[in-house]
């Protein structure tokens, strides 16, 4: 392909994806060629007489080989956009989606209010894979501060970088812990985007997220709701009187969710849909003593 123009790769890409049976070929072909490249949405567009060495054709041929095989554009790419941050992936890690914004969205104004009231925020992010939670809300806010629990090493060792690419390692501390087995402390929130898919859905999900994304981030247990029966267990121990927890769920779980809090003394405050219209982030309070 000596000689080959952008217009003339991209258009080859959106062809190999089209016909591996990609939904979306046109999209992911100028995202992977753009990120791969190192191109602004504008040049893909108008810079389509560019020449491409046989380094850039052959980078741009993995990458589209890889889309093909069913691996996700920004797993190829290595990092994804969530929030104000720009996010490393890792395969440690769930890919964050931009549904659990919304949960981050949620939160924003309670930890403002925890800020300007006591001039702190202390969040416990469990599960927290690439960190996208915690990181966004320690972004968003300025005088939070942040531990992010995984089981994973490797998901915390992509957190900690993150946190690092994105300016907040200095609020931000990184904890490897089976839920708050290695949590010490009480925090004003404590939040979390569990495995929450039932086991016996996991095998049937799309090539793109079971065979990439890592299925201790997917399994909930056998009903989904394993990892939510965990928290409320241990969330009692680990939030101040006037604390918050907070989680993303499925969208059929809000009422199971509800009722696992309620036994263990919470509240729930608020409950947000997506941009779809499902059911997507609880927030939950103590039950005021009677």
């Amino acid at each position: 392909m000596n000689g080959a123009t952008l217009a003339g790769v991209l258009a080859a890409a959106r062809r190999q994806l089209a016909d591996a049976g990609i939904a979306d070929a046109a999209q992911d072909a100028r995202v992977l060629v753009a990120g791969i490249l190192k191109l602004s949405s504008t040049a893909i567009l108008t810079d389509g007489s560019r020449v491409l060495d046989e380094a850039a054709q052959s980078a741009v041929a993995v990458a589209i080989a890889r889309r093909a095989a069913r691996e996700p554009v920004h797993r190829i790419l290595g990092h994804r956009a969530f929030s104000r941050l720009d996010l490393a992936l890792s395969p440690e890690t769930l890919e964050p989606r931009p549904d659990t914004e919304v949960l981050v969205d949620t939160l924003v104004p309670y930890a403002q209010k925890m800020v300007a009231g006591t001039g702190s925020c202390r969040i416990l992010d469990l599960g927290t894979g690439t960190g996208a939670i915690c990181l966004a809300l320690l972004d968003l806010v300025s005088g939070a501060t942040g531990v992010g629990a995984d089981l994973s090493a490797g998901a915390l060792e992509t957190a900690r970088r993150n946190a690092d690419i994105n300016g907040v390692a200095d609020r931000f501390e990184a904890v490897e812990s089976d839920w708050f087995a290695a949590v010490t402390g009480v925090f004003d929130i404590i939040v979390s985007n569990p495995p929450y898919i039932v086991r016996s859905v996991v095998g049937t999900l799309d090539d793109e997220v079971r065979l990439f994304d890592p299925i201790l981030a997917l399994d909930g247990g056998e009903d989904g709701l394993d990892a939510y029966r965990a928290i409320a267990a241990g969330a009692g121990d680990h939030l101040r009187e006037s604390g918050l927890v907070a989680y993303e769920i499925g969208y059929d779980q809000k009422d199971a969710v509800t009722a696992i809090m309620r036994e263990k003394g919470f509240t729930r405050i608020e409950a947000v849909m997506d941009l779809g219209g499902n059911d997507r982030a609880l927030v939950f309070a103590k039950t005021p003593a009677p």
